[in-house]
């Protein structure tokens, strides 16, 4: 097996354009994760939300509730 580059400093180089694949390659990687990553986020703060609403809407309904028992009929 033969390989392309003679050293591993040569490889990381790239004849000069080494830059630009790397850059190319970090952006490309981080990108993917936070295309991974943004839908798990996004689905906690969700969470996060429907059990607030869900909290202030029974806190209303015992309110409500207690309300009731207290006014005459």
């Amino acid at each position: 097996m033969q390989f392309q580059f003679a050293s591993f400093a040569d490889f990381l180089t790239m004849e000069g354009h080494g830059i630009y694949v790397w850059i190319s390659y970090g952006v490309t990687f981080a990108l993917l994760a936070a295309l991974a990553a943004f839908p798990l986020l996004r689905r906690r703060q969700l969470q996060r939300e429907l059990q607030r609403q869900q909290r202030i809407q029974q806190r209303r309904h015992q309110a409500e509730k207690e309300r009731k028992t207290v006014e005459p009929a």
